[in-house]
């Protein structure tokens, strides 16, 4: 048990000034410990002509200087030599002597023994000796006393009674700990300082993703602030306590520093915890370095916290050796990753089986992952056994990872409950994995509300999924809009209409510059509709390049107007050969006119065949007298 602290504290008498920075220590007692023996040869020297002074004046009966030897002595962790001068000074009522002399025997073993020491110092007022006390008989489970004693403490200004009492309050969930660990802090103790910021963290950030998670947890500090103010805080805490050297406070700060975009500074405090051991931190650094494209120096760090078990750094390993082809080093890390307790690796084993072909080991790791609760292991298992024909053993699973927030899980059940023609279900999953954000479900929902006739949630569900990128979104929501247009306004003769683009044209145009054919060719048609005929031809040509009929027709019928029938020849014969009807005909009437009256006939027997009615009709006609031609 560390608990000396700072030594011109502990003795009270201002006399014996250390010259080095207490060394810190983190956990147990959380003291700040003894303080470290400066190594500079200087310093040295001095210290030993200081040990040599007060040893003399020792000697001479001097009862401080025997208190002051002895702890030094023990500082130096010579407790034989240091045992005798502290009971000496003791004995003639030294109280600094009396808790020195305790932390001797406790380091000894004699817990008991040392606790009637710090008894007898805390009685006369040693506030560092009522802080041990406290601690002493807090490890034996009798909170009364350790609260009296910390309280003792606490109260003359001792900053670990302070944190102590702090720590003892918040174990019972005290609302007074609040008050006493923000005093801590304060004071400049490094871990309520850390355990403050997490407090404030946890009220800003509550349900989000935290690198801290294995921490214990904090009781709300009650501070008077909320929202940024109470993040601001956090923030300025983290930083007091990384930098006196808390290795968890460093990473919290990084990773704060990271999603708000300072990625050098945060960088350099995941570098700082990394160095002092920190698995997560060296797991972060690696991904701030892979994210900047130094792949290389990103292996280094993960290789370091994985060997440490951090299973998000082999599972970093394994996925980096899988994108080299290294398959058995990247199945090694996995696996890895699954020992140290991340079921991350069954999963990412489960893909990279899945990837190689092996789908019975494939899975076998989605099982193991997915019993274990990973929902996008149990959605990955569900598409396998589906893949497989087993819908009826992929839908519990489907439903196991959608109700436990897989958005792909969710939609794969509106697409299995609507192949089974149970459309409310469908379009309920649909709608839970939209309101998610999930793009292709906005677009299945918008689709099923359209069939059902509610336009208005039609269109809510088409804007977001034609937001998120979706083209046939952006085409649909178009059709809708473009049906509620109302027709164009008659205008005198002579008049310009000034035709603004509308809304539903801009829809339009976004679905055909992601490459949606009907889009393309109803931009192209609008484009027409404005006499732009070379806006037009570009949009259709690009349709009918991509497969479009319509467009190859509309082309055709564009370059005919413009006088370049045989070019035109070329696009109907395409449309025409890709099943387009008034293509055919259009052809056959070509054919007819140029007195090629076979080839007339075939285009003519073509597009009665291939309809619709209309067109079926009058290629009927002119096939008929064709045929009375050829026969005549």
């Amino acid at each position: 048990m560390d608990v000396m602290g700072d030594k011109v504290t502990l003795f009270g008498t201002g006399r014996f000034a250390q010259k080095s920075a207490p060394r810190r220590t983190e956990g147990g007692a959380g003291g700040e410990g003894i303080g470290a023996v400066p190594d500079e040869t200087a310093e040295a020297a001095d210290e030993v002509a200081e040990l040599a002074r007060r040893r003399l004046a020792a000697e001479a009966g001097d009862v401080e200087a025997m208190s002051v030897l002895g702890a030094m002595l023990l500082r130096r962790g010579d407790l034989d030599a240091a045992e005798p001068h502290l009971r000496a000074a003791t004995a003639a009522g030294d109280r600094a002597a009396a808790n020195n002399l305790g932390v001797l025997l406790h380091q000894r073993g004699y817990a008991d023994e040392a606790a009637g020491w710090w008894r007898i110092a805390a009685v006369a007022g040693s506030a560092p000796a009522a802080h041990a006390l406290g601690r002493h008989h807090r490890e034996r489970g009798d909170e009364p006393a350790a609260e009296y004693w910390l309280r003792q403490s606490a109260e003359q200004g001792h900053i670990l009674g302070v944190y102590g009492l702090a720590e003892l309050l918040e174990h019972r969930a005290d609302p007074d700990a609040d008050r006493w660990m923000r005093m801590a802090a304060e004071h400049g103790h490094r871990e309520a300082a850390y355990r403050l910021a997490r407090a404030l963290d946890r009220r800003t950030q509550e349900g989000a993703t935290d690198p801290g998670a294995a921490d214990p947890g904090v009781a709300d500090t009650g501070a008077a602030t909320g929202g940024d103010g109470a993040r601001t805080e956090a923030e300025q805490w983290y930083r007091q306590a990384a930098a006196r050297g808390h290795r968890r406070a460093a990473l919290h700060l990084g990773a704060i520093l990271e999603t708000r975009g300072e990625l050098k500074e945060a960088g350099r405090w995941y570098l700082t915890s990394a160095k002092d051991g920190e698995a997560r931190a060296a797991c972060a650094l690696g991904f701030l370095l892979r994210d900047a494209g130094d792949g290389e120096s990103a292996a280094v760090w993960w290789l370091r916290a994985a060997k440490d078990g951090d299973g998000n750094a082999a599972n970093a390993l394994g996925a980096l050796h899988a994108e080299r082809g290294e398959t058995q080093t990247a199945e090694r890390w996995y696996r890895a990753a699954m020992d140290a307790g991340d079921v991350n690796g069954a999963y990412n084993l489960g893909l990279l089986c899945a990837e190689q072909g092996r789908t019975v080991q494939a899975e076998q790791w989605y099982r193991r992952a997915a019993y274990a609760g990973h929902r996008e292991a149990s959605n990955a298992l569900a598409v396998l056994l589906l893949q497989g024909g087993d819908a009826g053993g992929a839908e519990p699973w489907f439903s196991r990872a959608a109700e436990s927030g897989s958005v792909d899980a969710a939609f794969n059940l509106g697409i299995l409950y609507a192949g089974r023609d149970l459309d409310d279900e469908a379009l309920r999953w649909y709608e839970q994995a939209a309101a998610a954000g999930h793009t292709e479900a906005a677009l299945q929902a918008g689709i099923a509300r359209l069939r059902g006739g509610d336009e208005q949630e039609a269109e809510r569900h088409l804007r977001c999924a034609a937001g998120g990128g979706s083209a046939e979104a952006a085409y649909r929501l178009a059709t809708l809009l473009d049906a509620r247009r109302p027709p164009a306004p008659a205008h005198e003769l002579g008049e310009s209409a000034l035709q603004e683009k509308s809304e539903c044209e801009e829809w339009y145009e976004r679905a055909a510059a992601q490459g949606h054919r009907r889009a393309q060719v109803r931009v192209g048609m609008l484009a027409a509709a404005r006499g732009d005929v070379v806006e037009a031809a570009r949009w259709y040509r690009t349709a009918a390049e991509a497969g479009s009929r319509n467009g190859a027709f509309n082309l055709g019928l564009l370059l005919a107007r413009e006088g370049s029938e045989p070019e035109a020849v070329v696009w109907w014969t395409r449309a025409a050969e890709a099943g387009h009807g008034r293509a055919a005909l259009r052809l056959a009437l070509v054919f007819a006119r140029r007195a090629e009256l076979a080839e007339g006939q075939r285009w003519a027997d073509r597009a009665v065949a291939l309809g619709p009615a209309g067109v079926a009709e009058r290629a009927a006609r002119l096939r008929d007298a064709l045929r009375q031609e050829l026969s005549a």
